[in-house]
């Protein structure tokens, strides 16, 4: 088998044994393991032949298997490999991968930045967790973990470590903890939009009678409403990109069309009257500036007349209006704690720091949308569409306590549907006449008789005969 151990400090006397000092005797590492295809060449100090001899047998083995992995490629940094390799190939929409690079620096490098990629071990994600407990939320605490697992993972395959430890079977990996969507009252919805500007009043009628997310009640533009076909187009979506504003499709990179009630019709008309739409250019998707042509076809800046637009007539950023009027609003109508003055950093004037409000979110409105439908009775996949949620089997996951509870009726349909079974028996010429009991006292009907017709190990319509289908 290809591959040999070489004694750099000795070389062969005429006696055959290596017994004459080189010129390298007592220089640097004395054995060097080389030889095997595909391996570099591996050195080991004076009095570790036997470990040499280790090295050389695995190495071979791991060759000829196709698994050898040399440990020095692990010996860089993670804060280096993430930055000139993981980093680079990635690719996807710029709003996301903004968010991943910025789980990176901030939560993942700070701390195991400097170690090198072979000595992350089990252990030492243990620590990082528990340094990001208390500091950031559990949610936010699952999304890096992902990121971090998704890093190694492409070490593995870069045969940079032979196994990632995220995947070990003792870490506990963080979960994201179970929480319900809440809806709002109607007399929580209208203070709200009370204290709201006029202006900016529809934004709570959309996002509570049609169930749009922020950045799409923001990308709402004119033509997007059909008040005679009753309907909403949901095309686009408000975005900050590097710090820049663009119109992207809305989540999931899928349009939608929900229909619109006829107050909130009305509304629309009211507000387009007081306040009429304003044309709006923004890029799409991408604010960087295109490298080649298909760039420049797919980032083409586009032009909506906005149905809500901020005060000097561009399109709203979402954290500044969050803070300027939603948080606002909120404290005056006693959803939230008033807000507790600061002087700013640059010694000037004052300004206005409020208490945690991630649960008050305009996603309530979301929330309270779906909880209305549901409730009505509304069938759940119609619901799933008009959320632009990936199938029905999201919506009851997020809003399935949003359902009424059972009143009774499945329970009347099943004993109509007996006694309709039991009738048929009785008026079929084929059924069994009922005999008198006799002084035994034994069943006056064979055990057959007591079994409807047609029943079987699987009765149609039951949970077996389903999964079969």
């Amino acid at each position: 088998m290809a591959g040999y151990i070489e004694d750099r400090w000795y070389k062969k006397g005429p006696d055959g044994k290596r017994s004459i000092p080189t010129e390298r005797h007592g220089k640097g590492k004395r054995y060097k393991v080389a030889g095997i295809p595909g391996v570099r060449a591996r050195s080991f100090p004076d009095k570790q032949l036997t470990a040499a001899k280790a090295w050389l047998a695995k190495a071979q083995a791991d060759a000829a298997s196709g698994e050898f992995i040399d440990p020095r490629d692990g010996n860089i940094t993670l804060r280096d490999y993430v930055t000139h390799h993981w980093w680079p190939g990635r690719t996807g929409d710029p709003g996301t991968l903004e968010k991943v690079d910025r789980g990176v620096r901030n939560q993942i490098l700070p701390h195991l930045g400097s170690v090198p990629l072979r000595q992350i071990k089990v252990e030492t994600l243990r620590h990082w967790l528990k340094d990001l407990e208390g500091t950031i939320s559990p949610g936010t605490m699952v999304i890096v973990w992902g990121y971090l697992k998704s890093i190694l993972d492409y070490a593995v395959d870069d045969e940079r470590i032979p196994k990632n430890p995220c995947r070990a079977k003792t870490i506990k990996a963080p979960k994201r903890p179970e929480t319900k969507a809440r809806a709002w009252t109607r007399e929580r919805v209208t203070s709200v939009r009370t204290h709201l500007p006029d202006c900016y009043q529809i934004l709570v009628d959309i996002g509570v009678g049609a169930g749009l997310r922020q950045g799409e009640a923001f990308g709402l533009a004119e033509e997007d409403i059909d008040l005679e076909a009753g309907i909403i187009h949901v095309r686009r979506q408000v975005r900050s990109v590097g710090g820049k504003l663009v119109f992207s499709l809305p989540k999931g990179n899928k349009t939608r069309t929900v229909p619109i009630p006829r107050h909130l019709a009305a509304r629309v008309a009211e507000h387009v009257q007081a306040h009429p739409p304003r044309a709006v250019t923004l890029p799409w998707k991408d604010p960087r500036p295109p490298q080649t042509k298909l760039e420049a076809r797919e980032r083409a800046p586009q032009t909506h007349r906005l149905l809500v637009t901020n005060a000097v007539g561009g399109a709203i950023r979402a954290n500044m209006w969050n803070h300027n009027h939603w948080k606002r609003a909120l404290a005056a109508a006693s959803v939230i704690p008033e807000p507790a003055k600061r002087r700013r950093k640059t010694g000037r004037g004052f300004e206005l720091v409020y208490g945690a409000t991630n649960e008050h979110g305009f996603h309530c409105l979301r929330h309270t949308f779906a909880s209305v439908q549901l409730d009505s009775r509304e069938n759940p996949v119609a619901v799933s569409k008009w959320l632009g949620h990936a199938d029905a089997s999201i919506t009851l996951k997020v809003y399935g306590h949003f359902l009424p509870d059972a009143d009774g009726r499945g329970r009347e349909a099943m004993e109509a549907w007996f006694a309709e079974a039991a009738a048929s028996t009785q008026s079929s010429p084929d059924a069994p006449q009922q005999r008198h009991a006799t002084t035994s006292g034994r069943d006056p009907l064979p055990k057959e008789a007591a079994v409807l017709p047609g029943a079987s190990d699987a009765e149609p319509g039951s949970d077996q005969e389903e999964e079969a289908a």
